[in-house]
C-alpha cells in the first residue's frame, strides 16, 4: 500500500530520496506492480494503450532498484511487447501470442539496462536508467554472469 498523500506543513518527515543509477549491463528483474495506462501521443508513438511496469531489478552489490517501464500497444513498439513476454517465459520467439497480462505481475526475466541522458528544464544534464532490450531466456542461460553490477551467487 503506498502512501501516497500531501504534507500539512508540521508533518513528520523522515524517507530520502533511494535513487541509484545502475551501470549498463544485464540483470535480473521481477514485475513488481503492473498498470494500466494511456498514452496521450507523441511526436514518436500515436495515441494508445499503454502498460505501466515496475521492475523490482537485482543490482547485485547496489541491492534492488525499481525502475518504471512503459509498454505501449501499437505497432511501432511491439517488438519491445514480444521482447518482454519471450523474456518473461510466456512466449517463444516467433510465435503468436495472446497478452496475458494478468499473469505478468511476480513474473522474472533478465534484461539488458542502460543508461538514458536528457537535460532538465533548469538545463542540467539528468541520467536515469531505462530498459535497452530484455533478453530471451535461452539467451540468458548461455550467460555465466550478467556484463555489470550483479554476480550469482554474491552477496
Amino acid at each position: 500500500m503506498s502512501d501516497n498523500r500531501a504534507f500539512n506543513w508540521d508533518d513528520v518527515i523522515q524517507n530520502d530520496s533511494s535513487f541509484v543509477l545502475l551501470p549498463e549491463g544485464t540483470y535480473p528483474f521481477t514485475v513488481k506492480t503492473f498498470e494500466r495506462g494511456y498514452h496521450n501521443g507523441s511526436d514518436r508513438m500515436p495515441a494508445c494503450n499503454k502498460a505501466v511496469l515496475t521492475l523490482e531489478v537485482d543490482s547485485g552489490s547496489l541491492g534492488a532498484v525499481e525502475l518504471t517501464e512503459n509498454l505501449f500497444l501499437h505497432s511501432r513498439a511491439e517488438w519491445k511487447l514480444c521482447e518482454f513476454f519471450t523474456a518473461i517465459g510466456q512466449r517463444k520467439k516467433g510465435e503468436a501470442l495472446t497478452m496475458n497480462w494478468n499473469a505478468v505481475t511476480g513474473a522474472r526475466g533478465m534484461a539488458e539496462v542502460g543508461i538514458r541522458e536528457w537535460k532538465g528544464k533548469d538545463g542540467s544534464l539528468r541520467k536515469s536508467n531505462q530498459i535497452v532490450h530484455f533478453l530471451e531466456p535461452a539467451a540468458n542461460n548461455a550467460q555465466p554472469a550478467p556484463t555489470a553490477g550483479f554476480t550469482a551467487g554474491q552477496f
